[in-house]
């Protein structure tokens, strides 16, 4: 089994017709991802690797019985584009654009919640099931179908971590890109959460980063809740203080959201925390034994 995505998930491109849509269209067919369509407003009838456009979400979902939605849209209509999908029903919605300001994303956070949706970005690579589905722009071919979960607030730090996982015969169930800006729909702890329920994952890779207290919060949590394997790794060590690295959510305030910080609050829990990503699959076969 795999978490939120399998190889009967069917989507739908909002954007599809852009530079980026039509791109990561192509690549998730070849990958084998059930894509339905795609929406683009005005484009209606036209098609994209065979795939046929509409002009709406809502139209796009009556005729392909789409359940998820994969968004390239830019930002200053990303917000109306998930409401769209919110409002047409769609279960999954995975939002790669970045630069959403945050007061519209955190409006837009509490309908999602509201109208029980679930939402995986903004800023974020999307997600993969090794094997079965992959819903974003994550590079398929590194990827290894197995049981071990991967959860990231960056997109090219999962890349090397799910390389060298994958190096060491540590295939992946689920891989899933959260994205790095202050307000995203899915947490580490949402998705730990489902994890925890998964029979077909035996230990879980958390990758965080400067920024926040979203680590240490999970922390907590991990030690009330969660009942497998959990190796994570913190980038940012090296950080000069006082200055914003990276993503947007990459803000530390006074000696919250530090590496250091978070770093100790996983060791606390008992979670080893790798100095370098190709130390991470070493430390999650000492666990599993």
């Amino acid at each position: 089994m795999s978490i939120l995505i399998d190889e009967n998930t069917k989507v739908i491109v909002q954007g599809i017709t852009g530079r980026d849509g039509s791109f990561h269209t192509k690549q998730m067919l070849d990958y084998g991802t059930l894509v339905a369509g795609g929406v683009t407003p005005g484009k209606g009838g036209q098609f994209v690797e065979t795939k046929p456009v509409f002009n709406s979400v809502k139209e796009a979902v009556s005729v392909t019985g789409a359940n998820a939605s994969v968004i390239f849209v830019p930002a200053p209509y990303a917000t109306s584009a998930i409401r769209e999908a919110v409002d047409s029903s769609i279960r999954l919605i995975v939002c790669i654009t970045e630069g959403i300001p945050v007061l519209e994303m955190l409006d837009t956070y509490y309908y999602v919640k509201e109208k029980k949706s679930i939402l995986i970005g903004p800023n974020c690579p999307g997600l993969i099931s090794p094997g079965r589905s992959k819903i974003g722009i994550m590079p398929g071919k590194i990827f290894k179908k197995g049981n071990i979960g991967v959860i990231s607030r960056s997109g090219t730090l999962t890349y090397e971590v799910v390389y060298n996982l994958t190096l060491k015969g540590l295939g992946q169930s689920t891989c899933v890109g959260i994205g790095g800006d202050p307000i995203v729909g899915m947490s580490f702890i949402d998705l730990l959460s489902q994890f925890n329920a998964d029979n077909e994952t035996d230990g879980v890779v958390i990758i965080g980063e400067i920024g926040g207290d979203e680590e240490e919060r999970t922390a907590d949590w991990i030690k009330q809740n969660f009942k497998k394997k959990v190796v994570a790794f913190i980038s940012g060590r090296t950080a000069p203080p006082d200055k914003k690295m990276g993503h947007a959510g990459a803000i530390i305030s006074g000696d919250k959201g530090t590496a250091a910080a978070k770093i100790e609050a996983l060791h606390s829990v008992g979670v080893p925390v790798a100095q370098r990503p190709d130390e991470i699959p070493d430390l999650m076969l000492g666990l599993l034994g």
